[in-house]
C-alpha cells in the first residue's frame, strides 16, 4: 500500500508540472521546489538539532505561529525549520523572522523523507491540522523523532474512519500526540482505538486574542469612519461580492463600509468599483472624501479592521470554505458568512451559540444585515457570545507547551 501511496504522490507532482504550463499557482509550486535549497545546510546548521514545523498554507501557519513564538521565547537558541506545501503560504511568510529557515516541503517520497531527516537531525516535529504526509510520518517514527499534530481536527468522512481505511489508520500510530481542537475529534480517534490525543482547542485563538489587545493607531481608518457605524467585509470573493454589493446600497446613512477583498489585484479592485453604486475611495488613495465604502487595496490590515465593526461578513463561504472568523470574534464582533463553513469548529460552535450566522443566499443575507442594523439587543447579545467564546478558547498553546516540554 505504501508503494501505491508513493506512486500517487509522484503522479500528483507530475500533474502539477503539466498544470504549471498554464496555471500561475502551479508554476510557483514547481519553481519553488526546483530552486529550493532546503538540503543545503552550512556546517553549523548541519551539526545542530532542529524543530520542524510544517503547514499547508497561510491559515495553518497562523495556527502553528503561537507555538513557534512560545518556543522561541522560552528556548531562543533552538532552530526552527518552517515548511509550506502551498505557494500562497510560502510567498507571504518566506521571510518570517522567527524561523531560521523557510522552505517548500519536498514531495512526500521515501527518498525525500530520508534525505530531509538525515540533513537536519530533528529534535521534534509539528505538523499543523490536516497535514498527513505518510512517508514523512513513517520515517520520523523509524528514526524515533517525536511527531505532534497541532490544532488537529478530524471528521467522520475522512478515510481514517471508513471501512477501507485500515492502512491510513495504521499511519496514525506513528504520531506521538494529537493536540485536537474539539471533543468530536477525540471521540473519532477513540472509535479507532487511539488514545494518543489531548483536547487543547485551537492555538490560533491565542494569537488573535493577543493581537486584539494590541490596538495600533490607524488614523486614516478613523478619519474615514468619523462618527459613523461600520460594517466590515473581510476576505470576500466574487461570489460573496455579487450578493453583498447590492445590499451595501441599502445601508442607512449612518453606516460606512470597509471592504477588504481576498484578491487585492488592480484587476479585481477595478471590478468591484465598476459594480458599486455608492461613493467609494481606496485606502491607498488617502483621500479625505467622505465616501460610503473604503476599499482596502493592500494586505495585512484586515485583522485590525474588525475592531471598528458593529458586525462583519467573512468571505469564502460561497466557494470552497470561509476564511478566518477568529480575527473578528476576538474583538467581540459578530459575523455572518456563506454556507460552506462546516470544516471550522469555531464557526459551527458560534452558529449554535448565536454569535455567528450562516446565510444561504441574497434573501438570508439581507435579513441578517437588517437585523444587525435595527436590533441593538440582537447585535449586542451576539457580540457578548463572541467575547465569551474567545475567553473560553484561549490557552491551547500553553497546553501544548506543557505537554511537550
Amino acid at each position: 500500500m505504501r508503494i501505491l501511496y508513493t506512486f500517487g504522490i509522484v503522479a500528483y507532482s507530475m500533474l502539477v508540472k503539466i498544470a504549471s504550463l498554464f496555471n500561475t499557482k502551479a508554476k510557483a509550486w514547481v519553481k519553488g521546489r526546483k530552486t529550493s535549497e532546503i538540503y543545503k545546510l552550512t556546517a553549523g546548521e548541519a551539526s545542530t538539532k532542529w524543530i520542524w514545523f510544517h503547514a499547508a498554507s497561510l491559515g495553518e501557519f497562523e495556527q502553528g505561529r503561537p507555538l513557534i513564538e512560545a518556543i522561541k521565547s522560552q528556548f531562543p537558541k533552538k532552530k526552527i525549520l518552517l515548511t509550506f506545501f502551498s505557494p500562497s503560504g510560502y510567498e507571504v511568510r518566506k521571510n518570517y523572522e522567527l524561523a531560521d529557515r523557510v522552505e517548500y516541503l519536498p514531495a512526500d517520497t521515501i527518498s525525500n523523507a530520508k534525505k530531509l531527516i538525515s540533513s537536519y537531525g530533528f529534535e521534534m516535529v509539528f505538523f499543523i491540522k490536516y497535514e498527513f504526509w505518510f512517508n514523512y510520518m513513517y520515517l520520523l517514527y523509524i528514526n524515533k523523532i517525536p511527531l505532534y499534530f497541532v490544532s488537529a481536527r478530524f471528521r467522520h468522512d475522512q478515510h481514517f474512519f471508513s471501512w477501507y481505511g485500515w492502512w491510513f489508520r495504521k499511519q496514525l500510530d506513528y504520531v506521538n500526540t494529537f493536540f485536537v481542537q474539539d471533543e468530536n475529534s477525540a471521540k473519532l480517534l477513540q472509535s479507532i482505538s487511539l488514545s494518543n490525543y489531548v483536547v487543547t482547542g485551537d492555538t490560533r485563538f491565542d494569537r488573535v486574542f493577543r493581537l486584539s489587545r494590541q490596538q495600533n493607531p490607524l488614523p486614516q481608518i478613523e478619519k474615514f469612519i468619523a462618527d459613523r457605524k461600520v460594517f466590515v467585509v473581510g476576505s470576500s470573493w466574487p461570489a460573496d461580492e455579487e450578493l453583498l454589493l447590492p445590499v451595501i446600497t441599502q445601508l442607512p446613512g449612518d453606516y460606512a463600509v470597509i471592504l477588504a477583498p481576498h484578491d487585492v489585484s488592480e484587476k479585481h479592485i477595478k471590478a468591484i468599483e465598476s459594480q458599486l453604486q455608492v461613493s467609494y475611495t481606496r485606502y491607498s488613495a488617502q483621500s479625505n472624501e467622505k465616501a460610503k465604502v473604503l476599499l482596502i487595496d493592500n494586505v495585512g490590515l484586515l485583522s485590525q479592521l474588525y475592531r471598528f465593526a458593529q458586525f462583519a461578513y467573512v468571505g469564502g463561504g460561497f466557494g470552497q470554505n470561509i476564511h478566518n472568523i477568529q480575527e473578528a470574534v476576538a474583538y467581540g464582533c459578530p459575523v455572518f458568512f456563506g454556507p460552506n463553513h462546516k470544516n471550522f469548529t469555531e464557526a459551527l460552535d458560534l452558529v449554535r451559540l448565536g454569535g455567528a450566522f450562516a446565510v444561504g443566499g441574497k434573501a438570508d443575507l439581507l435579513i441578517t444585515v437588517n437585523k444587525f442594523i435595527h436590533d441593538d439587543v440582537f447585535r449586542q447579545t451576539a457580540s457578548e457570545v463572541c467575547r465569551r467564546y474567545v475567553d473560553e478558547s484561549i490557552g491551547a498553546t500553553g497546553k501544548v507547551m506543557e505537554s511537550v516540554f
